[in-house]
């Protein structure tokens, strides 16, 4: 193979290296979203439980005539209440956890480069 080939080469292993290191840190980034979507759809899901049975509850005082639906429907209604009021609680310590594991987060990939650069030239390769 001629030398102008195997320097070619070597530019797109270098350079692929490059990329590889950059998508890296935009999957890190991808997966701190995720998380916090999937910390907001789980808010979500409790509230839609908490309406269910706040609506439950409310429905049952309202449209029965039977004593022991009364008393479901006072039962139902706290309990909605309470499952928001903790939902919301939850979901806002999973963002402050999420928001200090982001701050805290920091890319390797420049990390990485250095020591590559370092070990390269120990032995006198440098690409």
């Amino acid at each position: 193979m001629p030398v102008q080939e195997q320097d070619e080469i070597k530019k797109l292993r270098k350079k692929i290296k490059k990329l590889e290191k950059k998508n890296a840190e935009i999957r890190d980034e991808m997966a701190i979203q995720r998380t916090i979507f999937a910390n907001e759809r789980t808010l979500m899901a409790y509230f839609r439980t908490a309406i269910a049975l706040i609506a439950g509850g409310f429905a049952a005082i309202k449209f029965s005539q039977h004593v022991y639906m009364e008393l479901i429907g006072l039962t139902l209604l706290p309990i909605g209440i309470l499952l928001a009021v903790y939902s919301f609680v939850r979901y806002l310590n999973k963002q402050k956890l999420i928001q200090r594991h982001r701050q805290e987060y920091e890319p390797t990939s420049h990390h990485h480069e250095e020591l590559h650069e370092k070990q390269a030239s120990r032995y006198g390769n440098i690409d």
